[in-house]
């Protein structure tokens, strides 16, 4: 079975066609670099929570969006050489500063167990 990162992340609404462009950049070094498919969202129906929820997980203030991400790896491997790569590529060393604060963003990697 394949690997997955997934990213939820908070981000000023007014920087939307930023994140557009730093999403679009970034997929495309993850699929240079060996990743099956990159998928970025832009929070449209995501409810605040009374105990947890995406908001409240990145701390997501009234003038910020949440966004959710993830991109598919064929094997764990893959997805470790590509990171390392990914971190000595020059395009990352001169990227722009994300268009969000990464201190609120959350980030996993996952084994995938099932798929329907």
């Amino acid at each position: 079975m394949g690997y997955v990162d997934g990213f939820v992340a908070s981000v000023p609404t007014a920087r939307r066609a930023d994140f557009v462009a730093h999403a679009q950049a970034m997929g495309q070094m993850f699929k240079e670099h060996g990743a099956i498919s990159v998928v970025d969202c832009w929070g449209d129906d995501v409810p605040e929570g009374k105990l947890t929820s995406f908001p409240m997980a990145v701390q997501c203030k009234p003038d910020e969006t949440v966004v959710f991400s993830w991109i598919n790896w064929p094997s764990r491997q893959t997805r470790d050489e590509a990171w390392q790569k990914m971190m000595a590529d020059p395009r990352m060393q001169n990227a722009a500063e994300p268009p969000f604060d990464g201190k609120r963003l959350i980030y996993g990697g996952f084994a995938v167990v099932s798929t329907v």
